[in-house]
């Protein structure tokens, strides 16, 4: 069983920035389509970013220019940088990860946790 888990949530101000980071927990395979979706209250899980496993970047509309999705594969860590932060963008965000680059199409395998990001205004 796959563990991811995520780093770097917390309570920034409005225009502030945040960086998370998500790892899996123990020494695995190579992962290769990895994401980050995010949760309000009272709203659907979304796709925020999404990356191939040859860097190809895919962005939800309302997050593209503000957050940058990036990876290290070596270590299996996906990162997302978070600036120019809203209120609107108060969610819990969960890391998703697989084994192939099909995942962004097909769904995602492995989950984390999540960590809760709290923009207030």
């Amino acid at each position: 069983q796959v563990q991811l888990v995520e780093s770097g949530g917390g309570l920034v101000q409005a225009g502030g920035s945040l960086r998370l980071s998500c790892a899996p927990s123990g020494s695995i395979f190579r992962l290769a389509a990895m994401a980050w979706y995010r949760q309000a209250p009272g709203k659907q899980r979304e796709l925020v970013a999404s990356i191939t496993s040859i860097g190809r970047t895919n962005y939800s509309g309302s997050m593209k220019g503000r957050f940058t999705i990036s990876r290290d594969i070596a270590k299996n860590t996906v990162y997302l940088q978070m600036n120019s932060l809203k209120p609107e963008d108060t969610a819990v965000y969960y890391c998703a990860a697989s084994r192939m680059d099909i995942a962004i199409i097909r769904g995602f395998d492995y989950w984390g946790q999540g960590t809760q990001v709290t923009v207030s205004s």
